[in-house]
């Protein structure tokens, strides 16, 4: 009874750190490895692992599709729907995101990995949808809800870790550009799945409509419109990167006058 107990995974419970410290560990010991390897090599890695986190996404999803529990634990939220679960999250769409930056050396992307894919996929780690927390980890469903958080909060600290990329100040800027155009992207998608029928309800980024999230309720009484009320994210977006980046602005300066 004790030994399945363990598997009932919570935020912040011994299942959870204890995950999450294994894939903290695989995240260091890699970077250890390959941090004076060759950029070709680290990239290979990283890009591997991304597509294999996508490749799993996908498998989680086909699974998540035909959980009968899942749809009965969503009662009034409704069942399955493709369009609605498609890598199109904050988190999720980092999966894509990181491989074309490490690939093309694109800082602003790179960045926007690095500081947003650890940032969303925690925030659905620590507030689990309905039907992944308080459930056993070892259900198809939460080793792919998990598995897939736990992956790409990794792979957004693998962009600096593996040594792609030091963000400094200057980067600011464009990464919130990044992030605006990404979120303008996605919005666009939203209202495209919703004129067309294919997913009235489209929601990406929470981009249309707050879904009762507290934080955004307050801005969306002050901009009552969809995708504008996520303005003011941006400028705490923009303190978070700032808050984030001054260690490594410090470091990039020492090591300069040093020289």
């Amino acid at each position: 009874m004790e030994k399945q107990s363990f598997w009932i995974i919570k935020p912040f419970n011994a299942c959870f750190i204890t995950v999450f410290a294994c894939f903290l560990l695989l995240l260091i010991v890699s970077s250890l490895i390959l941090r004076k390897k060759s950029e070709k090599l680290r990239t290979i890695v990283l890009v591997a692992a991304c597509t294999v986190t996508f490749i799993g996404f996908f498998v989680y999803k086909y699974y998540l599709s035909i959980d009968h529990d899942y749809d009965l634990i969503r009662g009034e939220f409704g069942g399955f729907n493709w369009w609605g679960e498609l890598p199109l999250h904050l988190c999720n769409i980092n999966m894509i995101l990181i491989p074309i930056a490490v690939l093309k050396k694109s800082r602003p992307m790179m960045c926007f990995g690095f500081f947003m894919a650890p940032l969303g996929a925690m925030l659905a780690l620590v507030m689990p949808g309905i039907g992944f927390g308080g459930y056993s980890l070892l259900l198809p469903r939460n080793i792919g809800y998990y598995g897939t958080h736990f992956m790409i909060v990794m792979e957004g600290l693998a962009v600096v870790t593996y040594g792609f990329l030091s963000p400094r100040l200057k980067d600011i800027p464009l990464t919130i550009l990044t992030a605006f155009l990404v979120t303008l992207a996605v919005f666009g998608i939203n209202m495209l799945f919703r004129a067309t029928g294919l997913y009235p309800d489209a929601n990406y980024f929470f981009s249309v409509v707050t879904e009762g999230n507290p934080i955004l309720d307050i801005f969306h009484k002050l901009i009552p419109v969809p995708f504008l009320f996520l303005l003011p994210v941006m400028v705490i977006m923009g303190i978070y990167m700032l808050i984030i980046t001054i260690p490594f602005e410090l470091a990039a300066r020492a090591k300069e006058q040093k020289n």
